[in-house]
């Protein structure tokens, strides 16, 4: 299907195969940066292909790496911890990992005693560009770096000027894994101990992957399901060798299309299964759908396995309990498929986080559902939806939203007549190959002339 701005999808035949999906993503970003900072040549096998963790390879070369893509993924002559100046502005695109764990690594730097100031501008696209940055900032001032973006809430372009920074006992006032990782990352290169904690659930996968890279990681578990993380200061880092498991979040979408049709089956070979991101899981066995896991095992820290998601003659409407939101806020746009597809309605709430990612996921959501005829109540921090028969022929604007594409696009595959996507250019920055795989699943995937976007 290539680059073609615009799409429909239809339903074609009950969904049935096998598929891959894209490395992920979050643990492609850290395995890059860690890899930037590491002595000697770190390996990362099945990366994630998408343009947003091209960035952080690009953007670790022009910070002094040595990358290239490999068969199956990159391979990064690290820096061992010394960095150089970029001569030009670090370019995230579209990708908030990039930007806000790099402002981690660069704050650090030069190391005291160095005799000019190291400052590196980090941009992004449209987008990113109005996405706020202060939750990053505000640690990284306190441990002595200086950090400016544009407004109150610090939105990109974001420059950072690094020095020598103190290590602090940073109280996160979210539970967010990117913030998390920023200020561990420049904890590393800060004299004495830092700690994050984090009052709620979010994904850990930077904890798993340091020891891999030779750092010493310190966590203990609080209640309601926080934790705090410590790294001391000077830690070096190594080169390692690090497999990929697949994206759950990718594959989530197929995961719900399969589980909205009844008869429909696939399976997903080699997914990452860490529990800070099962959720999604749980809420399709709660509403019905067959789920088994087969082949499960343990690379590069992180469980991995095969995933089977059948979809049964009838989908029961589920309440999403809030303390399972953090673990699947990424999935939230592929609930809306199976919630779509219920008897009945289902709730989430506690997602206030996505009405500041690539779009405001929750307006986009319930914007969409109107236009198909599905019934949707937009609140504050979530969504109340009515499981219905979604009408084909309307216009979704994705809002260059990757999982918005997505989402819309799996449930186009119920529908008679096609859902029209304006533009799917931006789900490459996930999963290239997204409506490819479509359509080997038996989804009717249809293009229209560039520009046109549909009806």
């Amino acid at each position: 299907m290539g680059s073609t701005p615009g799409l429909g999808v239809q339903r074609g035949r009950p969904l049935a195969g096998a598929f891959t999906p894209p490395g992920d993503k979050s643990i492609t970003h850290r395995a890059l940066v860690f890899g930037l900072l590491a002595d000697g040549v770190t390996r990362v096998h099945g990366a994630n292909r998408g343009e947003d963790c091209a960035r952080s390879a690009t953007c670790g070369e022009a910070l002094g790496a040595q990358g290239k893509r490999t068969p199956g993924g990159w391979e990064l002559h690290g820096t061992a911890g010394t960095l150089r100046a970029p001569h030009a502005d670090l370019k995230c695109g579209n990708s908030g990992t990039t930007m806000r764990l790099l402002a981690g690594v660069v704050a650090a730097f030069p190391a005291a005693g160095a005799s000019r100031s190291f400052t590196a501008r980090l941009t992004g696209d449209a987008s990113l560009s109005h996405r706020p940055m202060r939750r990053i900032a505000e640690p990284l001032e306190r441990m002595g770096a200086r950090v400016e973006g544009r407004g109150e809430r610090c939105t990109p372009p974001l420059t950072v000027t690094g020095g020598a920074l103190r290590g602090i006992d940073y109280d996160a006032p979210m539970a967010s894994a990117q913030v998390a990782t920023c200020v561990l990352l420049a904890g590393l290169a800060a004299s004495g101990e830092t700690s994050v904690t984090l009052p709620g659930p979010a994904r850990d996968h930077t904890e798993r992957l340091l020891p891999l890279f030779g750092v010493a990681v310190e966590r203990s578990e609080l209640n309601g399901g926080g934790r705090t993380v410590r790294v001391s200061g000077g830690a070096t880092l190594r080169a390692a060798d690090v497999r990929i498991p697949g994206d759950l979040s990718s594959a989530a979408f197929l995961f719900a299309a399969a589980a909205a049709e009844p008869g429909s089956r696939v399976t997903a070979h080699d997914v990452n299964l860490n529990p800070t991101r099962t959720a999604f899981l749980d809420v399709l066995r709660e509403m019905g759908a067959h789920v088994t896991v087969e082949r499960a095992r343990e690379e590069s820290g992180e469980p991995v396995g095969d995933v089977t998601v059948e979809g049964p003659e009838r989908l029961a409407a589920f309440d999403v309990p809030a303390d399972w939101v953090p673990r699947m806020l990424d999935e939230v746009p592929a609930w809306v498929v199976v919630a779509s597809a219920a008897t009945g309605t289902s709730r989430l709430s506690g997602a206030a986080e996505l009405r500041v990612k690539e779009s405001d996921r929750l307006s986009a959501l319930a914007r969409g559902l109107g236009v198909l005829g599905v019934t949707c109540a937009e609140r504050p921090d979530g969504l109340a939806v009515t499981g219905g028969v979604p009408r084909g022929h309307g216009r979704i604007e994705t809002q260059l939203d990757h999982r918005i594409a997505m989402a819309f696009a799996a449930i186009g595959c119920r529908t008679r007549e096609p859902v029209w996507l304006d533009d799917v250019s931006h789900v490459a920055t996930s999963f290239p190959g997204y409506f490819d795989t479509l359509a080997s699943l038996g989804a009717g995937v249809v293009s229209v002339p560039r520009g046109r976007g549909g009806p």
